[in-house]
């Protein structure tokens, strides 16, 4: 998996951390909040977009009244304490971050989600220091499926996106890190297994820990 890899980007709700959970809950409380019936399917159409495709796919879904800086800005306060205080790192990713960086392997976080958010997570769970670069939804105007985030951390690197793995665990991710022309190995998640057969079709590789590829990285 790793044979003339020099960088490795991560995806980081679902991938690198257990946070899927976290935009169930705030979708089902900000709609019914509104008197909207919360349907769970939502979160499908949601997947790889970036915090401002969100806010415009629910002003114009749901007709609200809210601008979208005031729906992101909603959402923030709704999330911020979860993802400083309740989202825990995937089994065995910390290992697996430290060994690859002890390799001289560049390391890289390409998520949906908003810098806001994604930087209070990472510092939270002290890795921030560990990755090279770091790009978020907030820095690209395409979310996944298109490579953008992908080819910026490629590009921030200074790597060939052929000599890049990402690791991803849901289908618009794993469709991304292929249009960006780089291999790509998904991860277990349980909030993906209704899709679980699509990512083992798709994807280079598939595990269902870090610890997996620890295994290789420490042979």
């Amino acid at each position: 998996m790793l044979e003339n890899v020099k960088a490795c980007f991560f995806d980081m709700d679902g991938t690198l951390i257990d946070s899927v959970w976290i935009w169930t809950d705030i979708d089902r409380d900000f709609l019914t909040s509104r008197g909207i019936i919360f349907d769970e399917q939502i979160q499908k159409k949601l997947d790889g977009m970036n915090f401002n495709q969100v806010a415009n796919f629910f002003k114009n879904e749901f007709h609200l009244k809210e601008t979208i800086e005031e729906l992101k800005e909603i959402w923030h306060e709704m999330a911020y304490k979860k993802y400083c205080n309740e989202v825990p790192l995937k089994d065995s990713a910390q290992k697996l971050l430290s060994l690859l960086k002890a390799k001289g392997i560049k390391l890289g976080i390409a998520t949906s989600n908003s810098k806001y958010l994604a930087m209070a997570c990472l510092k939270a769970l002290e890795i921030e220091q560990l990755f090279d670069v770091i790009m978020t939804g907030d820095d690209v105007s395409v979310g996944k499926p298109s490579p953008d985030i992908y080819l910026e951390c490629a590009r921030a690197c200074k790597v060939n996106p052929a000599e890049c793995l990402v690791f991803e665990d849901i289908p618009v991710g794993i469709e991304a890190g292929h249009n960006a022309g780089m291999k790509v190995c998904t991860i277990y998640d349980k909030y993906s297994e209704d899709v679980d057969m699509l990512k083992h079709e798709t994807a280079d590789y598939y595990i269902y820990s870090f610890n997996e590829v620890c295994s290789e990285v420490e042979q």
